[in-house]
């Protein structure tokens, strides 16, 4: 094989690619990134077997032919490399590839090409379309509440459902849940449901934010997922398991209803939050037209802040943790947030008070029990 391709849009393909690529495993061919040259382009590939990213940009090929390289290594060659162009040429069959640019040359060992997984590609026959845009502010407004504990793999994911011209994603860790619905216009395709894993719809996002594609297909079978955006390919596994039914999480009814400025009750939250150190609570003390924020860890110190609002009934104290409840305020689109309460050991719900008819997005958040 040999390609000579402009280094800058190859470095840019292989930043985005080798994020996939394994930073550790028995298994080195993980660790590489494959590349593929047939007519007038250079194929991009790396896979940890969890998550998959598959690119391509043109190039000058003299002799198509398959390598797979060491991702991080290249990745570094070519990011340090002063030239305009990178050239990328087997030197002979004994697993040496060698990569110049300008006066600089790199003999390269090659990784075993025979132990890279087959990777999926979308079928346009059964492919789902979507708003890239609205896709990727959905995963964005969720994915802070799925789970990070490999113990539970199922809540690790996000339940991605489309049915109706209506996008619904569902996260939750048990300790706080996320629901962000979207409608989704002139959908074509059929409807479907699945846990996607929250890492890879997350890597999908960045990937729409670097590439501005239109539109992202989606296509699910034997347990895979495969997205398709603009030049990229992204494929994930699927994960087993009964998602939890949301709704039965969600209260009938609410005792309290308060509407308050977004940004004003972020900023609180941020500033009295640093007073709550070692796994502390933040208190919200409501009161006729008032509620107080405070916070206090020994040997630290203690903030609180007032803020005004349209709280009315008997005095209630609950307590967050404090990032928990900064992400569902950041998650909100609207400039109003409406917290509903019930009591000081019942889940309180953040959802948008207001604006845009078709921002339909809840957080559920429990409570933490308050030492008095």
């Amino acid at each position: 094989m040999k390609l000579s391709v402009e280094r800058q849009p190859f470095l840019s393909e292989l930043q985005l690619v080798t994020r996939a690529a394994a930073t550790r495993s028995a298994i080195p061919a993980l660790g590489g990134v494959m590349l593929k040259a047939a007519g007038d382009s250079v194929g991009l590939a790396a896979t940890d077997t969890e998550i998959a990213l598959q690119s391509s940009l043109p190039a000058d090929v003299d002799q198509e032919g398959t390598l797979l390289l060491p991702a991080r290594l290249l990745l570094d060659i070519v990011r340090v490399a002063d030239g305009d162009r990178v050239t990328i040429e087997a030197a002979s069959d004994q697993g040496v590839v060698k990569v110049t640019s300008q006066r600089a040359s790199f003999a390269v060992r090659t990784l075993p090409a025979g132990d890279f997984p087959k990777l999926p590609g979308a079928d346009a026959d059964t492919a789902v379309q979507l708003d890239a845009g609205a896709l990727a502010a959905t995963i964005e407004r969720v994915a802070k509440a799925a789970s990070r504990d490999e113990t539970r793999p199922v809540l690790t994911g996000i339940l991605v459902s489309l049915e109706g011209g209506t996008l619904r994603m569902v996260a939750t860790d048990s300790y706080r849940l996320s629901v962000k619905e979207a409608a989704v216009p002139g959908m074509n395709g059929s409807a479907f449901e699945a846990n996607v894993p929250a890492r890879a719809l997350q890597e999908l996002g960045r990937v729409v934010a670097e590439t501005h594609p239109e539109a992202v297909s989606i296509v699910t079978r034997d347990n895979q997922v495969v997205f398709e955006s603009g030049r990229v390919t992204l494929s994930s596994r699927l994960i087993d398991g009964q998602f939890p039914n949301y709704r039965q999480l969600l209260p009938e009814s609410y005792e309290h209803d308060v509407v308050i400025d977004k940004s004003e009750l972020l900023g609180v939250v941020r500033r009295v939050s640093l007073m709550a150190q070692r796994n502390a609570p933040l208190r919200l003390r409501f009161e006729q037209g008032t509620v107080t924020l405070s916070a206090q860890t020994p040997d630290v110190g203690e903030a609180s802040e007032s803020v005004p609002v349209n709280y009315q009934g008997d005095e209630l104290e609950i307590g967050f943790n404090p990032q928990f409840l900064q992400d569902g305020l950041e998650s909100v689109g609207a400039e109003e947030v409406r917290l509903r309460l019930i009591s000081a050991l019942r889940p309180g719900l953040i959802e948008p008070a207001g604006g845009e008819e078709d921002d339909q997005f809840l957080y559920l958040i429990m409570p933490v029990r308050l030492n008095v």
